[in-house]
């Protein structure tokens, strides 16, 4: 029997302390062109049965956050009246509260259906998104992943360029923090875990 590698205790250090930030607390900078396609490209480095790939993110800068968040705040202006100005500008802000600001979307790869189940083409998507985040925090910058209802919302998934079919599975928001952030509770390991055995 093979012995394992040298344990990186780095990593499990990362993923032992590893937690969001709010978006809203974050500050620049975020990460270089290079430091984000680093980022991106460990993203990328999960298990996809079958190489389905039926994930993809977009990157927007500045400009393409705010005119995001200018369609936002009109879509729900108008869908909300009685909204004042200080709800509006919420949502105007909402994709704007970041240096860095990704969207990751899921269309089912309809040709490897036969073998690759919705449900696991979804999950690689969200280990995409786990992959994006532990690498943020191991290149030093802080994330969250969000959706909240414009990840839910036709016309944002249309404004985006996607077509029917298409799901926002996250808006990932990438930055710094002037201070860490504090811990917070986790599930008790014993209410998690549990070793099964066959009835006798």
């Amino acid at each position: 029997m093979n012995k394992p590698g040298p344990t990186n205790q780095s990593t499990i250090d990362l993923l032992l302390t590893r937690r969001s930030v709010l978006a809203k607390d974050m500050i620049p900078p975020g990460p270089s062109d290079e430091e984000l396609q680093t980022i991106l490209r460990c993203g990328l480095r999960v298990p996809d049965h079958s190489r389905a790939e039926a994930w993809r993110i977009q990157v927007l800068d500045k400009a393409a956050q705010e005119a995001l968040g200018d369609f936002c705040a009109e879509l729900f202006q108008r869908e909300h009246p009685e909204a004042n100005e200080v709800l509006v500008e919420v949502e105007r802000q909402r994709s704007q509260r970041s240096p860095t600001f990704l969207v990751v979307t899921f269309h089912v790869n309809e040709q490897k259906l036969k073998k690759i189940p919705e449900v696991e083409q979804l999950l690689s998507c969200a280990a995409l998104c786990q992959n994006i985040l532990v690498a943020t925090t191991a290149m030093g910058y802080r994330g969250q992943w969000l959706t909240d209802w414009p990840a839910y919302h036709p016309e944002v998934i249309r404004y985006l360029g996607h077509g029917k079919g298409t799901q926002i599975v996250a808006f990932i928001h990438i930055g710094s923090v002037a201070t860490p952030p504090n811990e917070r509770p986790r599930p008790e390991f014993d209410n998690i875990v549990s070793e099964w055995r066959p009835r006798d």
